[in-house]
Formats: C-alpha cells, sequence, structure tokens
C-alpha cells in the first residue's frame, strides 16, 4: 500500500512540476501580432449600422462589457483606455484573464494580449466606415499547453463566442 501511495504521489508530483514549467515558459509578453500558427484562431466580420466611432466607443468602455455582453461575467478597466492599460475579466464564468491593451485608436483599432491558465491570446479589432454602415472585424489566436491540449472543444467555442460578441456589440452600437 505505501509503495501505491508514493508511486501515485509522485506521478501527482510530476504533474504539478509540469505545469508549472509549462505556465513559466508561455508567452506573456503583451503584444499586437496574431500568432498564424496558434492551435485556435478566430475571424469573425459584422456589418453595423452606425458610426465606426460609436461602435469603437462602445468596445473601449471595458468596465461597461458586462452591461450589453452576457457571456462577459466581469470587467474591470482601473483607468483610461490607452496602450499598455491592464485589466482583468471572466468570460462565460471561467478563469479570471490578465489582459494588457496594445492598440487603442478611437474609431479604428482597439486590442489587447492576455493571459489565463494555461493559454495565450490575442485579441484585435477592426472598425472601417463603409458606405452607411461600419465594418467591424474581430481576429483572435489562442495559445499555450492547455490551448493544444483541449483545441478541438476550444477552436468552436471560440468562433461561436466570437460571433455572439459581434452579434452584442451590433446591437449594443445601433440602439445608442
Amino acid at each position: 500500500m505505501n509503495k501505491r501511495l508514493l508511486t501515485y504521489g509522485s506521478l501527482l508530483l510530476g504533474a504539478v512540476a509540469g505545469v508549472v514549467l509549462l505556465e513559466r515558459t508561455r508567452r506573456q509578453a503583451p503584444t499586437s501580432q496574431l500568432n498564424p500558427t496558434a492551435p485556435v484562431r478566430s475571424k469573425h466580420t459584422i456589418r453595423v449600422q452606425a458610426p465606426a466611432e460609436r461602435a469603437w466607443q462602445v468596445l473601449s468602455e471595458v468596465n461597461s462589457w458586462p452591461a450589453w455582453q452576457p457571456d462577459i461575467a466581469y470587467a474591470h478597466l482601473p483607468g483610461p483606455a490607452q496602450d499598455g492599460a491592464r485589466f482583468n475579466w471572466s468570460a462565460s464564468g471561467y478563469l479570471p484573464i490578465h489582459s494588457t491593451l496594445h492598440t487603442v485608436e478611437s474609431g479604428a483599432r482597439f486590442g489587447w494580449s492576455g493571459t489565463a491558465f494555461g493559454a495565450f491570446t490575442v485579441h484585435n479589432w477592426q472598425f472601417a466606415s463603409r458606405d452607411g454602415y461600419t465594418e467591424v472585424t474581430a481576429e483572435e489566436s489562442m495559445e499555450g499547453w492547455l490551448v493544444s491540449l483541449l483545441q478541438p472543444i476550444l477552436q468552436p467555442a471560440l468562433d461561436k463566442g466570437n460571433a455572439r460578441w459581434l452579434e452584442y456589440l451590433k446591437q449594443r452600437a445601433e440602439q445608442a
């Protein structure tokens, strides 16, 4: 019995050490560059019947995300939305995400990169004024040991989540 317990304890300790090592070596530096070889990637575009500045304003008010985006459990940006600003949030009630704004261009672009357990993401939004509407494009790449492990689950979840986020943004910007 003691040998079995020792074996299980050793395996558990090895697994914990492996996770700690993987977490320490994951990509963490804020960046605006999507990873084209990330195991999970998503790109969606939607037409919004509102000026680009209005749609951009809705998205850039990070603290208001939970009010119009029901998939966001909480979001807290302690200061103004500007390059380098850090904020915390949670999507769908999962683990907390620690993010840094990397692109804040009024009416044109908004983006952040962030870390969560086993994951690093880059999320970029573009707002393009067209003839009577705004085209909003959201792109995201996710990488990390947990993302690679759960890729078959995370890919459809990310695609669905980003499409929903765009729909909610459209609704909010068009009613403002």
